[in-house]
């Protein structure tokens, strides 16, 4: 008798059983007949399955997922943060131009000592005439000598070091300051060196602390003399002048303080931002006239506008801001590098899925867009993260250089279009990769 083989007649439903596979791809491979039965449906059917299948790919490895974007949230904050911090300083330009534009500042000159020069104002070369003598400049509305001492004021039991500055009646209205308490000094107390003093908001804290009632008429001293407190200043976040100054008439700090015919200062205020610049050239020959060139032919005084100042001030914080910058191409070129590392790791892993893809009709676009979608999304939680980062690095550099806190459309668009820029760069080539793979290789990678 011979032995036949007996064959078991299979049914017409009846299909080949597939290899046995680790948990991962099942789940992928679930996920791909999912997207399957759906795509004949309608595209955002498509979208959906294939965004479903990128969280479920990147979920399987969290700990990967997260460090692979470490460096576009690092990169993305970088960016945020520089550009809070530049937003902020144009507000802070901005408050300041149209709070004190037309303010010009005369210095005396510079000393050199050792062949260093020591800095504008380090010459004393300005003295009350010349202030007289700018005064019949055209254009001008505003004039006050400056003359600046570093003293330790005492209020009852209370001492605090502090910068006592003499002033003018005009340096009020040229600072544009506000008072919370009280008056500024009058004509009477600046003509006649009255010993009256008006205090900065910082000052008048450490000075005053809590003591209750109010402080005008109590007496603060400076050195050996008492200076009647005429006004407490309201808190200046524009201006050069810091909040801790005690301001007393020019003619007490001459004589009490420094005993000397010269001033530190003359600020100058112009009637409109427009005449700032002619101004200032016609502040230049003035004091031409009265002051003679230092041994090196150059002016022993320096006249200066505001936007000037600004400018100089502004230079630190654009060496920050390319610092940032710098930085946040540093750590999205690695982010984006390690995209890259990642997604052909992750091909290489899930070849197998890949091949049953194409296999069961899967176009190659539908491969390519897979892994495109698994790059963006990783890339935008990274933006997510690095926008929030980078709002609290915004708010830490704007509060350490005392500059508003901007935050425009353009700070919340930036971190998405990074985040996807660096996606498409980066996760363009292993998205192709994987959609040109040979499904029957593929197919055999699991043999």
């Amino acid at each position: 008798m011979n032995n036949h083989s007996t064959h078991l007649p299979l049914s017409k439903d009846a299909v080949p059983a597939l290899p046995v596979t680790p948990a991962s791809q099942t789940s992928s491979l679930n996920d791909l007949l999912s997207e399957l039965r759906q795509r004949q449906r309608r595209p955002v059917s498509t979208l959906g399955a294939n965004i479903g299948s990128a969280l479920s790919a990147l979920s399987l490895n969290r700990l990967r997922s997260f460090l692979t974007a470490l460096g576009i949230f690092i990169g993305v904050a970088s960016v945020i943060g520089a550009l809070t911090l530049t937003q902020g300083a144009d507000a802070y330009v901005g408050n300041q131009l149209a709070s004190l534009g037309t303010t010009i500042f005369v210095n005396g000159g510079s000393t050199t000592s050792s062949g260093v020069s020591q800095g504008s104002g380090s010459l004393s070369s300005l003295t009350p005439k010349d202030a007289l003598a700018i005064q019949h400049v055209p254009h001008v509305v505003g004039i006050s000598s400056i003359i600046t001492s570093s003293e330790q004021a005492v209020y009852g039991n209370q001492s605090w070091q502090t910068t006592i500055e003499g002033v003018n009646l005009d340096y009020f209205a040229i600072q544009n300051l506000q008072l919370v308490q009280g008056s500024w000094l009058s004509a009477q107390d600046t003509n006649n060196g009255a010993t009256v003093a008006v205090l900065g908001s910082v000052a008048a804290r450490n000075l005053l602390g809590t003591s209750q009632g109010s402080p005008i008429g109590q007496q603060v001293r400076i050195r050996d003399h008492l200076y009647r407190i005429a006004g407490v200043l309201m808190q200046q976040t524009v201006g050069v002048s810091p909040n801790n100054v005690i301001y007393i008439p020019l003619k007490a700090a001459q004589v009490r303080l420094k005993n000397t015919p010269f001033v530190d200062q003359i600020f100058v205020r112009a009637d409109a931002i427009a005449s700032v610049n002619q101004v200032q050239q016609a502040i230049t020959t003035t004091l031409r006239k009265s002051h003679r060139p230092t041994s090196q032919g150059t002016d022993d005084f320096v006249v200066r506008t505001y936007t000037q100042v600004l400018q100089n001030a502004g230079l630190g914080d654009q060496v920050l801001w390319l610092l940032l910058v710098g930085i946040a191409g540093i750590s999205l070129t690695v982010g984006g590098l390690g995209i890259m590392n990642i997604m052909l790791v992750s091909i290489t892993e899930r070849i197998w899925e890949i091949g049953i893809r194409i296999a069961l009709g899967a176009r190659r676009r539908d491969i390519r867009n897979q892994f495109l979608i698994e790059a963006l999304i990783l890339c935008l939680i990274g933006g997510v993260i690095g926008l929030l980062l980078g709002l609290l690095i915004g708010l830490a550099f704007t509060g350490s250089f005392n500059i508003p806190f901007v935050i425009t459309p353009l700070t919340l668009i930036v971190p998405f279009a990074v985040s996807a820029a660096i996606a498409i760069l980066f996760g363009i080539y292993p998205a192709i990769r994987a959609s040109h793979l040979d499904p029957i290789i593929a197919l055999r990678s699991n043999e």
